[in-house]
């Protein structure tokens, strides 16, 4: 119990800006650290469950509510994966060679890409969120968890980009076999979770997977394999998309109930 709490604890450090106890990485606390990532997607999950509810309760307008549900992730991770976003985006921007992709990555300066992409993605996630007719808590719980499973899984199984870096010191300390597996079911479980909460959860689940698909397919041939940033850059995609078939699919529905 104390292992598998103090991995907790170092997946909360690393991926969340919610405080946690100091702990020194040790490789049998990262053995299953990427495991644990899916718990930092519940934490947010959560969290925009509990801001939907309350925004309902008190009547806010939509505006609110989507500026609370577009805030709160970036709060509580801290930014995290929006700054491998904002470095995959400069380096994809580039029409480099892998190699020159990878340099790209590994530089800390923000990009004009960046900053546009970054934008845009800001104004879509916000209008997204607000324009949402309504909000499935436990949809978009699993949601948060599915995208960080997926990322933590091609973490675990996708080539390697460079022998340095964060991806290849989760994956060097990581049971790689054993981790695939574990990740891949919950995964699994819970993008068929998904799909029971109705037409809007098939089509987040299939959304997640056909991006997963893109990503495996851009981090071998756009950049050689898989990086920190990379993982990243997946996150937020796969939720924003996500966010777009379940906004797209409570539009679409009433039109054609009305049309049969």
């Amino acid at each position: 119990m104390k292992m598998i709490l103090h991995t907790i604890a170092v997946a909360f450090s690393m991926f969340s800006a919610v405080p946690v106890p100091h702990l020194e990485w040790t490789p049998e606390n990262m053995r299953w650290m990427l495991a644990a990532l899916p718990l930092v997607g519940a934490l947010c999950g959560l969290a925009c469950w509990g801001w939907a509810a309350l925004c309902a309760f008190l009547a806010l307008p939509a505006v609110l509510r989507g500026a609370g549900l577009c805030l709160l992730p970036v709060l509580l991770t801290g930014g995290v994966h929006l700054d491998g976003y904002a470095d995959t985006s400069d380096a994809l921007a580039s029409h480099a060679s892998p190699e020159r992709r990878q340099e790209i990555l590994k530089d800390s300066h923000l990009g004009a890409f960046a900053a546009i992409r970054l934008c845009g993605y800001f104004l879509a996630c916000f209008a997204l969120w607000a324009a949402l007719p309504r909000y499935d808590g436990p949809a978009f719980l699993m949601a948060f968890c599915l995208s960080r499973a997926l990322s933590g899984l091609a973490v675990a199984a996708f080539p390697l980009a460079r022998n340095s870096g964060l991806a290849h010191a989760f994956a060097e300390a990581a049971d790689r076999k054993r981790l695939r597996a574990v990740l891949a079911a919950l995964a699994a479980a819970l993008a068929l979770a998904l799909c029971w909460r109705g037409t809007a959860g098939v089509f987040m689940a299939g959304t997640a997977l056909c991006v997963f698909l893109y990503y495996r397919r851009m981090c071998r041939v756009e950049f050689g394999g898989i990086s920190g940033d990379l993982a990243g850059w997946f996150v937020q995609t796969a939720e924003l998309w996500m966010l777009g078939a379940a906004c797209a699919v409570q539009y679409v529905e009433p039109v054609v109930r009305r049309l049969s």
